[in-house]
């Protein structure tokens, strides 16, 4: 059968300081008033049936998810007691849904992205199951076509067609630097595409995969995934979990199975909207803007001689002012207030490490 797992875990720090331990990116409400796994789960209507749906994130949101997802059941939740990587995030899921269904067929989806038109993602990622489905031996991948030379995502080199819909993946690209961003950009949708983190596999052959390049990882994932939800299983989580090695799913697994003559590596391209709502720059994008490019993202705002500022807050009542200001991030919280240029925004995940150090856990 098929099923859909969305990875909802992540710490979200370069959000903060709205994204929170108690309430980390994911669960915001800050994008028309739904949260990004709301916007995630309500995607996939029509997919596969709701009951088939599969959330994997960290045990210490699991209360809070269940509040905010409507229909949600506490048997659909995966919960890992610390991260450990998306090898193991996606591994643990995996694991877990074939000792329920050895011929299970899953999509894996990531809970921090805004996709339109919907109605074609909903048909590219049936493509991408019924390839899996067909051809067991290949995992699936489904790339961005490149809208710009970005550094900040992984870049899938193609190969020849597998089908009408896919091509073989060569290569994984690591983020690259600018002039070869450039590079990729000028090949063209053709040559490269973005990784965009989702899949489509059989759990068994992803499993398999485990087996061979990360033995030790697979040992624990797979005993963890046969005992899921007995007591003893669960109460030595946080020890056997915890003795993962951490690693990426595309790192362990994806780069290897590539150059690997048992098994393809095929990617469906998504011609899409795509948004990786991962920073203040890219939430920017899902808010309405002023005559002066300003990012509206505070019910109450009042922006004068100001240009490219992003502004936000979590209280509706709460007014942001600003004056004579070009290209900052505002966000104010109940608990703290962020000020920065945009084109430092990638340092915030430093800042909330200062802050942890300075002012307390309490402020993170």
């Amino acid at each position: 059968m098929r099923y859909a797992l969305i990875m909802a875990g992540g710490s979200g720090t370069r959000l903060w300081p709205m994204s929170t331990k108690a309430l980390p990116k994911q669960l915001i409400p800050f994008i028309g008033g739904r949260s990004l796994l709301q916007i995630a789960m309500e995607r996939l209507d029509g997919l596969v049936p709701p009951e088939r749906v599969y959330v994997g994130a960290g045990e210490s949101t699991r209360d809070v998810m269940m509040e905010r997802l409507p229909g949600m059941t506490a048997d659909r939740f995966i919960g890992e007691p610390m991260g450990r990587d998306t090898l193991n995030a996606v591994g643990l899921g995996c694991a877990v849904l074939l000792a329920k269904d050895p011929d299970a067929t899953v999509a894996i989806f990531t809970a921090d992205h805004i996709i339109e038109p919907i109605d074609q993602f909903l048909e590219i990622v049936d493509r991408g199951y019924a390839l899996a489905e067909a051809e067991p031996d290949t995992l699936v991948t489904f790339g961005i076509t490149p809208t710009h030379a970005a550094t900040g995502y992984g870049y899938l080199a193609l190969g020849d067609a597998v089908s009408e819909y896919a091509r073989r993946v060569d290569a994984f690209k690591e983020k690259p630097e600018a002039p070869v961003a450039e590079q990729y950009f000028a090949a063209g949708g053709e040559k490269y595409l973005w990784n965009s983190g989702m899949f489509v596999w059989k759990a068994a052959t992803v499993m398999d995969c485990i087996r061979r390049y990360e033995p030790e990882n697979y040992a624990v994932l797979s005993e963890i995934g046969a005992k899921w939800g007995e007591p003893e299983t669960m109460a030595k989580l946080p020890e056997t979990f915890g003795s993962l090695k951490k690693v990426s799913v595309d790192y362990a697994v994806m780069e290897p199975a590539s150059q690997d003559d048992q098994v393809k590596v095929a990617a469906v391209p998504m011609g899409l909207t795509w948004l990786d709502v991962g920073s203040w720059p890219s939430f920017a994008e899902t808010c309405e803007t002023d005559a002066g490019g300003n990012a509206l993202g505070a019910e109450k705002h009042v922006l004068m001689d100001s240009e490219g500022t992003l502004v936000a807050s979590d209280d509706p009542e709460h007014l942001i002012a600003t004056l004579g200001v070009e290209d900052l991030i505002v966000i104010h919280t109940g608990k703290a207030t962020l000020v920065c240029p945009q084109d430092r925004a990638e340092e915030i995940k430093k800042l909330h490490a200062a802050v942890g150090e300075s002012a307390g856990t309490d402020y993170l």
